[in-house]
């Protein structure tokens, strides 16, 4: 019986290669499109519309996952970018997968390079639900221009704070007779920001954090 719980352990640890708890974050995925334009490389962006979640920001094509509609993360990047910005899949070459970020606001993000074939931003159908519109910058703006550097500092608390000035406790700390400190309110490690100025819009945040490494991965290469 031993030796059968440690072989599914290590059948186990051999399958898995991803994010302990990623269950527990908003998983989301998006494209990172490469467009051509004037015979140059561009990103293709959005600048998401105003009534949605973090309404007027900048970002790639993307969404959460749905595991009704998705098998891979792959798919969520894909079907968002097709009801986003009407590009069907068959149009995009998938040039392969950057990896997985995890934001502090409990947000996890699997981002996938894709070269756009034979489509125009002019041909473009952008869903104004969700989309107010697109825009492209040449990829070399962010190979030769580093962006600026801020930073956030992250609080974690054991508790809410309520409208009507009362607190919920999410966490028994006195019941669970843990350390007294985790009473209050304590402070994380600062989160830098990464913040591109010199666009059309800013850009920011995950976009600009997830642009830094793809100008790492080729400037590594």
């Amino acid at each position: 019986m031993n030796e059968q719980l440690i072989n599914k352990l290590r059948t186990g640890l051999n399958r898995f290669t991803g994010v302990v708890g990623k269950d527990n974050y908003f998983n989301s995925a998006v494209l990172i499109p490469l467009i051509i334009v004037d015979n140059e490389y561009h990103l293709l962006f959005e600048k998401r519309a105003k009534g949605i979640r973090q309404g007027g920001e900048v970002s790639f094509p993307g969404g959460e996952f749905d595991s009704l509609k998705d098998s891979t993360y792959l798919d969520t990047a894909l079907r968002e970018t097709n009801e986003e910005i009407s590009i069907p899949k068959n149009e995009i070459k998938i040039l392969g997968q950057m990896g997985t970020l995890i934001a502090p606001m409990g947000v996890s993000v699997d981002s996938f390079i894709g070269l756009l074939k034979n489509v125009g931003i002019q041909k473009l159908v952008v869903d104004k639900l969700e989309v107010e519109k697109v825009f492209t910058v040449p990829l070399y703006y962010f190979l030769q221009n580093e962006p600026k550097i801020y930073s956030v500092r992250l609080e974690v608390k054991t508790f809410q704070d309520n409208p009507d000035g009362t607190k919920t406790e999410l966490l028994p700390v006195k019941m669970l007779k843990l350390p007294r400190q985790y009473e209050s309110t304590w402070k994380g490690r600062k989160q830098r920001v990464l913040v591109y100025e010199g666009t059309e819009e800013i850009i920011w945040g995950i976009t600009a954090e997830l642009i830094y490494q793809l100008c790492k991965i080729i400037q590594d290469s």
